[in-house]
């Protein structure tokens, strides 16, 4: 169940309170995020929508300790992440966050599965261990037969679940989707998320996902709004 209310819940995987995020330009204070509150449980598929510049992609940032708040708290998994040092917190986000964002970023020198194995090359996991990591999370978005393969030999929609691999093959708590099917057309865009519904409803996932795509976003399980920073309205998705 996700809440917008701020009301205590202290089974929810993420808690966010009071949280605000201001940028200065100059002499002016701009209010990019104001006093949000929300819960989201474990396992849940969150879309959120608004216009270009209501705050989404920050959120997300904040959410994934890319940036830190200008007042408020984050606490995910028990941890609050945002007092932590650099060094906690890129730890911490190695261990709970995958990210999937809308360009793939995926090193074309490389391979699908040497783009994949990147985040274990920071681990303590052995050559063998990650091979396995790897070729299982290649299979589970379906390119098992692609692992060899350049991302200039493969299609839009084979580089997003390359990218998709990559972000679960270190097994994260949650996932954050910054518009994840916004440079592929309708058909790929469609299998890319039936894919995030897979690993939420199979592999116990929490997907958090930014999105202009009502389409896409109706298949989350709720639909958040933000209007000037502000959580405005939840509506229930598929």
């Amino acid at each position: 169940m996700v809440r917008v209310d701020g009301i205590n819940n202290g089974d929810a995987l993420i808690r966010v309170r009071d949280l605000d995020k201001t940028y200065r330009r100059g002499s002016e204070v701009i209010h990019v995020l104001q006093g949000l509150n929300l819960n989201v449980d474990r396992g849940e598929f969150v879309a959120f929508m608004g216009p270009s510049g209501s705050g989404k992609t920050t959120l997300l940032n904040l959410l994934g300790g890319l940036d830190v708040p200008s007042a408020g708290t984050i606490t995910a998994d028990g941890e609050q992440i945002e007092k932590m040092s650099g060094r906690k917190l890129a730890a911490w986000r190695a261990r709970h966050v995958g990210f999937v964002f809308q360009m793939y970023n995926l090193l074309p020198v490389l391979t699908a599965f040497q783009n994949v194995e990147l985040p274990l090359l920071l681990t303590k996991l052995s050559k063998s261990d990650r091979r396995r990591h790897v070729e299982m999370a290649l299979s589970i978005v379906g390119l098992s037969d692609r692992m060899k393969h350049y991302p200039n030999q493969l299609s839009g929609g084979q580089e997003q679940r390359v990218a998709i691999a990559r972000a679960i093959v270190a097994d994260p708590t949650f996932l954050l989707c910054d518009e994840p099917t916004g440079d592929l057309d309708r058909k790929n865009g469609m299998e890319i998320i039936e894919l995030l519904e897979r690993l939420v409803a199979e592999h116990y996932k929490t997907v958090l996902m930014v999105t202009h795509d009502p389409i896409a976003a109706n298949k989350a399980h709720q639909i958040l709004h933000l209007e000037k920073g502000s959580l405005v309205e939840a509506t229930k998705g598929n």
